[in-house]
């Protein structure tokens, strides 16, 4: 029997669009270091003294913001795709078997991910009109190929008659649930937390919560601005941490001094089961695994206190099972006392609610009642529950 070794292939931007790129990336690293100088006061008066300072500061800022956007760039161009086509007998029993469900397919191959994973990308339209969503398309290649596989977040969700790219990922160990609940602080109309849940092509899931400056809405307005940005930046595919620092000096430029919302970033990794929690002057994070509870802290300051911020992660392994909550000051603040920490965590740990939604909802409730039921600042809670698939 002969063998037919695979051909490795790949596929890059037009040298055309990399030029193009490069020279981009070569004007925005000229006009960084432009702005990038030492600071020497030209005046000896205290005041104006502190307006260079000022100036310079935010000419700094706008210096790593067009490095960073070189940097994007130059990764960008020189970005090469890898994959190989997929095995004459899978590609034919794979065209011919969707052909029959109405579904044509062309140029099914492989494109190698993280820890030995391997995505099917392909594309794919309907006959006649038809439509058929990219899930039960998915379910059928999985059946063909033997392998669990779901349609990529970035896919579109149905297949119609004008082809489309789709790019099937294998499913993640693990899956993630989430529950939010809210109470907004008396006399205000709004919350000044939100929270956002992103999800991301390779198996990633970020779950982040903001607390505005105050309540109400102004600060409502200040923490979904630093949410609707993280939300952008994310989904672009900046890094969490380079995401953070352009938030953060975007605020630190502005000058506004009501205007410091806190951050906390909860990355999970459903492969891996892991997470990564960054806290920019957010409440601690508690960690309940059955009736063991471990609170998550660091020191940071809010956002925009200093033109860069440094949040170093903490890591955690996770297991079947494991919860994750993250609460706003209003929550913590409710307990009142010196050792309000350990009165939540046990609290926490005597829980027997399993849903997320139904964890968030009985955590409010016990922090009204510890309140008295009155409400002196947002309260925001949110559960992300974990479990093997």
């Amino acid at each position: 029997m002969r063998r037919v070794k695979k051909e490795l292939q790949t596929a890059q931007v037009s040298d055309l669009c990399r030029r193009r790129l490069l020279s981009y990336a070569d004007s925005f690293y000229e006009l960084a270091r432009s702005y990038d100088e030492e600071f020497e006061p030209e005046q000896e008066n205290r005041e104006t003294v502190l307006m260079e300072r000022r100036l310079w500061e935010n000419r700094q800022i706008i210096s790593g913001h067009l490095t960073e956007m070189a940097k994007i760039m130059t990764e960008a161009a020189s970005e090469v795709l890898v994959y190989w086509p997929m095995e004459g007998k899978k590609r034919r029993r794979l065209v011919q078997a969707l052909a029959e469900e109405g579904i044509e397919v062309e140029s099914p191959c492989y494109l190698p991910r993280e820890d030995g994973r391997q995505a099917v990308v392909l594309t794919m339209y309907t006959r006649r009109g038809a439509k058929v969503s990219a899930e039960d398309a998915a379910d059928m290649i999985s059946v063909l190929l033997d392998r669990r596989l779901a349609p990529s977040v970035t896919s579109p969700s149905v297949v119609e008659t004008a082809p489309q790219s789709f790019v099937l990922e294998e499913e993640a160990a693990f899956l993630v649930l989430t529950g939010f609940s809210r109470a907004v602080k008396e006399g205000e109309s709004a919350s000044g937390d939100n929270y956002a849940v992103v999800e991301a092509e390779k198996g990633r899931v970020t779950v982040m919560l903001s607390d505005g400056t105050g309540s109400g809405e102004k600060a409502g307005r200040d923490s979904g601005r630093v949410l609707d940005l993280m939300e952008k930046m994310l989904e672009a595919g900046y890094e969490t941490d380079t995401a953070v620092n352009m938030v953060n000096t975007a605020l630190f430029a502005s000058g506004e001094d009501d205007n410091h919302p806190t951050l906390d970033i909860c990355d999970i990794d459903l492969y891996q089961g892991s997470c990564q929690l960054r806290k920019i002057g957010g409440a601690a994070t508690f960690l309940k695994r059955g009736q063991d509870v471990e609170q998550l802290v660091t020191g940071n300051l809010p956002l925009g206190i200093f033109g860069q911020v440094e949040a170093q992660p903490l890591y955690r392994q996770l297991k079947d099972g494991d919860y994750l909550i993250m609460v706003s000051d209003g929550v913590v603040d409710a307990f009142g006392g010196e050792d309000y920490e350990n009165t939540f965590m046990s609290i926490i740990a005597g829980l027997q609610e399993r849903g997320p939604g139904e964890l968030s909802d009985r955590l409010l409730q016990i922090a009204l009642h510890a309140s008295g039921g009155r409400i002196y600042d947002d309260m925001t809670i949110g559960v992300v529950g974990i479990w093997e698939t």
